[in-house]
């Protein structure tokens, strides 16, 4: 089969609208992952022995199962039960859940390297728990951490095709509806990997220049 130019003119606005889609559901999902796997770290460090243990259990659980398996839960199940989600917001949740696990052990290996004085001297000062995290113990934490958490927001990117089984209309999805219509395979499969692969070099240059400015964090 040759490779035929008009129809890759053709199908090109429709794969760049897959694209929009999936940098769409990695930019959510990525803020739902930091977010959630903050609130993870921090309820394992409460001092509320139920508490810590029932989270490192949901975290240890989500880890434990694959990322697919969690989107069919999330898209096809909850309705079983009343929760019906739109296909790009089941997505993004999936991603930000089970992505949000892994982002929480950064978090705790950020805090744990936070010297044990900082906690003296914010009780030294009269900081209340609020006032000791927000300005103290999190503002040294998080910049160490920013290059291991774009390693998992760049893995993340490239799990987006997943949520092609979930009806979300990101890169994968379009490109085989399109081979599906056509019956031709190689220029949109070929234009997908090429799309993965600009984006994700583009990723990892900004990784690199985070790597430069904040330095590595050993996981």
């Amino acid at each position: 089969m040759e490779w035929d130019w008009n129809f890759v003119r053709e199908i090109m606005p429709t794969l760049i609208q897959g694209v929009k889609i999936t940098i769409l559901a990695t930019v959510l999902g990525s803020v739902l992952a930091a977010i959630v796997g903050l609130a993870i770290a921090l309820a394992r460090r409460s001092p509320n022995r139920v508490v810590a243990r029932s989270v490192g259990w949901f975290a240890e659980f989500i880890r434990g199962t694959p990322l697919l398996v969690q989107l069919y839960f999330i898209f096809y199940v909850l309705p079983d039960i009343g929760v019906l989600l739109p296909p790009l917001v089941a997505g993004v949740i999936g991603l930000g859940l089970h992505y949000g696990t892994y982002t929480a052990e950064v978090y705790r290996a950020g805090i744990d390297n936070v010297p044990r004085g900082q906690w003296e001297a914010a009780k030294a000062c009269n900081f209340n728990v609020r006032q000791t995290w927000t300005h103290i113990i999190l503002p040294q934490a998080i910049p160490p951490m920013i290059p291991a958490l774009a390693n998992y927001f760049i893995a993340m990117f490239k799990e987006t095709p997943l949520l092609s089984a979930i009806t979300v209309l990101e890169l994968m999805n379009q490109a085989k509806s399109v081979a599906n219509s056509y019956y031709r395979y190689i220029e949109p499969m070929t234009l997908v990997g090429a799309f993965f692969l600009v984006i994700s070099l583009c990723s990892v240059v900004l990784l690199r220049w985070l790597e430069h400015r904040y330095g590595r964090i050993e996981r």
